[in-house]
Order: C-alpha cells, then structure tokens, then sequence
C-alpha cells in the first residue's frame, strides 16, 4: 500500500465524534460511513520514506537542506587547520547522530547527511573517507577506515523512467574491531561481522561474517581469523 493511500489515524475518529475503533464502535455502520472515502491526513514525508528503504524524491527540499547542512560542516572540518582538534570536535558531535565525541577524522571528509550516522567509540576515518547515509550507517567500537574509504547505502532503481525523479537506500552495519582497508567500497545493505578484516581495494557487496579476511572484486573470502 502507497503512504498516500493510508488512513485517518485517530484525529480523524475524534474530529467525527467517534472513538479509535474498537468493539463497540466497530459494528457501528454509520461509524463506516463516516470514515469511507476520507484520505490520511497523516503526511509522511520524504525524510520518513528515505529511512524506512521506499522510494523517494531527493529533490525534496527538507532534504536538500538538510544536505547543505552537512556540506556546509564537512566543508569546515575539512578547512579547520592541524592544531584545530578541539574545533573538529565540537563539529563532529554537531555532523553525526552519535558517536562524535571519540571520532578521529582525518580531513577531507564527505557525507550526505550526518545525521544517519551512528559511531561507536574510537572510530578512526582516515582521508578521502565518503559517507553516503540516506539511510542509517552503524559503526561500532574501535573501527578504522584506510584512505578512500567508501560506505554506500544510497541506490537507484533499475528502470529508467522511476530512476530520473526516484531513488532509495539500504542501511549498511559494520561491527566493532573492524580494519577496512583502504580504497574498499562497502555497497548498500552490507552487514559487516565483529573483528573482520576488509582488504585494500575490495568492492563489498555481500554480508562478512564475524572474524574473517576478505579481499577483491567482488569481496570474496580469504581465510578466517583465529
């Protein structure tokens, strides 16, 4: 069912005089009459459908500020000088939902939001690290990312027409103890298991169980960690 084919929710039922449904309005035909035909004046909007994995528009303008936002924070953690550690600080509990406290961020970064971000303690980012959050992005404890890192949750629909004004996301997880490599692209809806070891230059496009080696493109099992 569409969002916007959802029913009144109880705002409706009290504007009619009625209460939620329940078994003793339920068998009320008037009760149906009432409601039959009337929309969902619960609007979700294109931030709630991007979260929850639909299809959405970008283009929305909510989200398009919300994406200047975050550019306009990369853009300040990125031109902060060397010494700036506790400037870079205060920005990144502002940039990421959790997690900004501990964070080591090696500049430039980029991400589209932030706010989908959410770190455990000691993540390490090192430069040229891309975040593409449009959906949520959790990393655990002590997590280092090589230069060039790049974490995708964002896709796009495979037909043409839908793919012009329309496209949607995978949450991705990473573990705690996770080494990524540098250059690796972790793919939407990627789950990465605790204490894994993600080779330099590898395409990720399958869940990694805990405690392995993987390497190439795409990512295949190299050996398991003892």
């Amino acid at each position: 069912m569409e969002w916007r084919d959802r029913w009144l929710l109880p705002e409706y039922f009290k504007s009619k005089g009625h209460g939620w449904p329940n078994r003793n309005n339920f068998g009320n035909q008037d009760f149906f009459n009432n409601f039959e035909g009337t929309r969902c004046a619960w609007v979700v909007t294109e931030r709630e459908k991007m979260l929850a994995g639909e299809l959405y528009d970008a283009g929305d303008a909510e989200l398009v500020e919300a994406r200047i936002i975050a550019r306009e924070r990369c853009q300040q953690i990125n031109a902060s000088l060397p010494r700036d550690e506790a400037f870079r600080r205060v920005l990144t509990r502002k940039l990421f939902a959790s997690g900004g406290d501990s964070v080591q961020l090696e500049p430039p970064f980029r991400c589209d939001y932030g706010t989908n971000i959410h770190l455990g303690q000691n993540v390490y980012f090192n430069f040229d690290c891309v975040v593409l959050d449009v959906c949520e992005v959790r990393i655990g404890d002590f997590v280092f990312l090589g230069p060039g890192v790049h974490v995708y949750t964002a896709s796009h629909p495979l037909d043409a027409g839908p793919r012009r004004t329309q496209e949607f996301g995978k949450p991705v997880t990473i573990g705690s103890d996770v080494w990524i490599g540098g250059k690796a692209v972790i793919c939407p809806g990627v789950s990465i298991g605790q204490r894994s070891v993600i080779g330099a230059g590898c395409v990720v496009t399958k869940d990694v169980p805990d405690g392995v080696v993987v390497a190439g493109n795409p990512a295949k099992l190299i050996r398991r960690i003892d």
